[in-house]
């Protein structure tokens, strides 16, 4: 959404744009070997909920960030945020800055890419004012292996560290999806160090609904045994009218598909009575 704000009775414009970090999910995980570099060679399904943090962006002689929301306290320095890099990253002529305030929805730690959706969010505003550059996604893979995949926030496959991104026939746009975290933050890398170090076969081939089916998330297990709460929500999910239950990226966020907008809004209204303390999102596959 893009609108155009007067202040000073008319004197002064300023160009005010309002931005959503969509959460990403991983329908499918699979970690196929621990690579020289110490990166992990990944084949994933990246796909993406409806709804997530929140970047509010005017026009600014310089560039700033403040952060606001139920999890800004889970970001140490806000102006060393994803945020703040993507801006860095992006050329802009000078005195073309811009100011974002960050409203963080989502957890941090999560599995949700929520640091990388934002920066994603980040690559979208520059380019409504002034394009991006041809090495955009170079850019953007030099943030985290995510970002690529969050600048246009779209269902595809994700091979290598995640940046290779591949186009796949999609027909989950518009499923309901429910996305529950038990509030405990959960790093990346202890997670892929307790991995199995096992290579349990290559993402299925077909349709997205197909390899959601037929996948699964290799990190589900270590993460589990470093945060067993996981298992508890995933329990819980299981429980309710789902299709597919199942832990993204490496956790705690575990997510549930369903057929219906009332199968999902009873699990979510079954989880509330049971579990408040817990984070919830209800949305849709974009």
């Amino acid at each position: 959404m893009t609108v155009l704000v007067d202040r000073l009775h008319g004197k002064a414009s300023i160009l005010v744009m309002i931005e959503t970090a969509y959460a990403k999910i991983n329908l499918a995980l699979h970690v196929r070997r621990r690579r020289e570099d110490g990166y992990h060679e990944l084949e994933t399904l990246f796909a993406f909920v409806d709804a997530g943090d929140t970047l509010s962006a005017h026009t600014s002689e310089q560039d700033q960030v403040t952060t606001t929301g139920e999890f800004a306290g889970g970001i140490d320095d806000p102006f060393d945020n994803l945020v703040a890099k993507a801006l860095s990253a992006l050329p802009r002529a000078e005195g073309m800055g811009m100011g974002i305030i960050l409203e963080k929805n989502l957890p941090v730690a999560a599995g949700l890419g929520g640091g990388s959706a934002d920066a994603g969010a980040v690559f979208r505003l520059v380019e409504r004012l002034h394009g991006l550059p041809d090495d955009w996604q170079a850019r953007a893979a030099k943030l985290g292996a995510d970002v690529p995949c969050c600048v246009r926030s779209e269902t595809v496959i994700g091979r290598g560290t995640g940046t290779a991104l591949e186009p796949i026939e999609n027909e989950l746009t518009g499923t309901p999806v429910l996305l529950v975290n038990p509030r405990i933050p959960l790093a990346t890398g202890p997670v892929f160090k307790a991995w199995d170090q096992t290579d349990h076969g290559p993402l299925p081939e077909g349709t997205a609904r197909q390899i959601t089916l037929e996948g699964r998330n290799d990190l589900e297990a270590p993460a589990v045994a470093l945060c067993p709460a996981i298992a508890e929500v995933l329990e819980k999910l299981g429980k309710g009218q789902a299709w597919l239950t199942r832990m993204s990226g490496s956790g705690a966020t575990c997510f549930a598909l369903y057929d219906t907008l009332e199968a999902r809004d009873a699990a979510a209204a079954q989880l509330a009575k049971f579990h408040p303390e817990w984070w919830t999102l209800a949305g849709k596959l974009r």
